[in-house]
């Protein structure tokens, strides 16, 4: 004898006069319809133990998933737009690499624009999104985007995930490193290897990643009692070629520093062959840090003392991020932070200490 179903029940006498949907299952399980979409489609998005309690309860109440279905109703292209600064920079090719890798994996096409901090270039792009009826916008934005430019999308009901960099007032989330901590770190780190002229070098300082990191080693000297104002603070340079063009400038300096904070790793690997071109010893004669932690940096002679950003990781929770709105959930605005490591190498001694004769040839 099967047990008979009570007449509210899903799949009783109600389920015989209406059309069951997601939201049966969502009110059951005590989640959202974005979540029982999700997992119906096997999503990685959702826990496994949650994909088998949504799919039993489809089951138990006579639900049949119908694919062809969701495809019109939600009328998706497939397509979502991504779009960074410097694509040429090793940390962005890392982070675009793991979003990809997330996104394909969820049948997207995947556009990217390299908008080289040019607003224009990237409002462009975000028009072709637009008329390409994109599904979302994964968005490192540029120098000069305001926040009504991204909120006009949210409100047209476009998914926006920024990440790494912030724009204060916009109405997304957003995935990044702790820039102020990380910056603080290794700016401590060499404060405690006894260097008490320690210069910032690079980092556009309009945008939240050079602010964050700029205010960290601010933060840094003034706990150890150091006056930042009397320190060298270049800003604004990105690229290994400003690195190599900045030395004379440390150099020159009447005060010159022992050390040296760069705001990215390329600064850092572009500074260090010019410094010794011009006969001083990176790692020996000035310590040497980047940020970042790219592929090669800790490979150079000096090994690069560097900043691991966990840019994988940052990738896959923005793709992440973004697939629960494309889903239909409601995400809120809010600031993911991803915990830096500081990772110590050879390019930072303390003042005057030599390294081993086999790396320093």
């Amino acid at each position: 004898m099967s047990a008979r179903r009570g007449a509210g029940e899903p799949g009783g006498d109600e389920a015989r006069t209406r059309r069951l949907t997601l939201g049966d299952i969502a009110e059951q399980l005590g989640i959202s319809t974005a979540t029982v979409s999700l997992a119906l489609r096997d999503s990685p998005l959702v826990a496994e133990d949650t994909r088998r309690r949504v799919k039993e309860t489809a089951h138990r109440i006579g639900y049949i998933y119908n694919r062809s279905a969701a495809s019109l109703r939600t009328a998706r292209t497939q397509i979502v737009g991504v779009a960074v600064h410097d694509i040429l920079n090793p940390y962005f090719a890392e982070i675009f690499s793991a979003l990809e890798d997330v996104l394909e994996a969820e049948g997207q096409m995947v556009f990217i624009c390299n908008h080289r901090d040019d607003v224009a270039r990237q409002r462009a792009f975000i028009d072709m999104l637009l008329q390409h009826r994109a599904d979302g916008l994964i968005l490192c934005p540029s120098v000069g985007t305001s926040a009504e430019e991204i909120n006009r999308l949210v409100e047209q009901g476009i998914p926006v995930t920024l990440v790494c960099r912030e724009v204060p007032g916009a109405h997304a989330p957003c995935v990044r490193g702790d820039d102020a901590k990380g910056a603080h770190t290794v700016t401590r780190h060499l404060i405690e290897q006894g260097h008490r002229k320690i210069a910032m070098v690079g980092g556009r300082r309009a945008s939240s990643t050079g602010r964050d990191r700029h205010g960290g080693w601010r933060r840094a000297l003034e706990e150890a009692g150091l006056d930042p104002e009397r320190q060298i603070d270049i800003p604004e340079l990105m690229t290994q070629a400003d690195g190599r063009a900045v030395v004379p400038q440390v150099l020159d300096h009447a005060d010159r520093p022992t050390a040296v904070m760069c705001f990215n790793d390329l600064i850092a690997l572009g500074m260090m062959p010019e410094l010794r071109r011009r006969g001083v010893e990176p790692g020996r004669d000035m310590a040497v840090t980047g940020y970042d932690d790219i592929d090669g940096a800790a490979s150079r002679t000096p090994a690069l003392t560097t900043v691991r950003n966990h840019p994988d990781e940052i990738g896959r929770l923005a793709a992440w991020t973004l697939l629960r709105q494309i889903a239909g959930e409601q995400v809120p605005d809010t600031l993911i932070l991803i915990e830096p490591d500081l990772r110590v190498r050879d390019s930072s001694p303390p003042p005057g200490v030599r390294l081993a004769p086999e790396l320093s040839r």
